[in-house]
C-alpha cells in the first residue's frame, strides 16, 4: 500500500466529525454490521483501539479485566475518549519509523503497516456502519477505498474464517471503490437503517 499517513489523517478527520454528530438517542440503532448496534460498535472501537495504538507505539498491550462482550466502555464520556484515541493513533503513526518493521499486536508479531491498515479499515468500514446507522454523512477518499479494497482482497478468505468479514455481497466490478470494499467485507452498500 502507498503512504498510509495522509490516508489515516483524512480518515481520522472524517471519522471524528461523524462521531461528534451521533446523538444519544441513536445509540440503540441497528448498524449494517449485524452483530452490533451503534453502542456495541462504539464499544468495539473503544476496546480494540488501545491495542492498535500500543502496537504502533511499540508499547505493551493494555491490561484488560474482561473481553469485549463483557465490557461496556460507552457509559462514560465515550466521545471524548474515542476522539482522543483516534488523535493518539494518528500521532503514533506520524512518529519516525512507526510504520516500518514489525510490532506486537497482543501476542503476535505483525508488520507495523498491517496494523495501520487495520486501523484505517476500522475507521472507514465501521465509520460507514455508524454513518448509515445514524443518517450522518461520511466522505471516504476514493484512493483510500481503492487501496483498502486491494489490500482486503488478499486477506478476505482468512478474515472470513476468523469471522472478521461476513460473506461477500455481490457488487458490480465498476462500482465505486468504497462500495466494492463494503461488499467484500460482507456489507450491502445500499443498506439503510430500518424504519421503526
Amino acid at each position: 500500500m502507498t503512504d498510509l499517513r495522509p490516508m489515516l489523517e483524512r480518515a481520522a478527520r472524517e471519522f471524528t466529525a461523524l462521531l461528534r454528530a451521533i446523538e444519544p438517542g441513536q445509540l440503540d440503532n441497528r448498524t449494517p454490521c449485524a452483530e452490533y448496534d451503534v453502542r456495541g460498535l462504539l464499544n468495539h472501537l473503544l476496546y480494540w483501539g488501545p491495542w492498535m495504538a500500543a502496537a504502533l507505539r511499540r508499547e505493551p498491550a493494555p491490561t484488560v479485566a474482561a473481553g469485549e462482550r463483557d465490557t461496556d466502555l460507552t457509559q462514560g464520556d465515550w466521545l471524548s475518549e474515542l476522539c482522543t484515541l483516534v488523535d493518539g493513533i494518528v500521532d503514533a503513526c506520524g512518529r519516525p519509523g512507526a510504520l516500518e518493521g514489525t510490532t506486537k499486536f497482543g501476542g503476535s508479531e505483525m508488520p507495523a503497516p498491517m496494523i495501520a491498515e487495520m486501523v484505517l479499515t476500522e475507521w472507514v468500514v465501521h465509520g460507514w456502519d455508524l454513518a448509515r446507522a445514524t443518517g450522518h454523512p461520511l466522505t471516504v477518499d476514493p484512493a483510500t477505498a481503492e487501496a483498502l479494497f486491494t489490500s482486503a482482497q488478499a486477506t478476505a478468505e482468512q478474515a472470513r474464517e476468523m469471522k472478521i468479514f461476513g460473506p461477500e455481497v455481490p457488487c458490480a466490478a465498476d462500482a465505486p471503490a468504497v462500495a466494492r470494499l463494503l461488499a467484500l467485507t460482507g456489507r450491502d452498500p445500499g443498506w439503510r437503517e430500518p424504519q421503526r
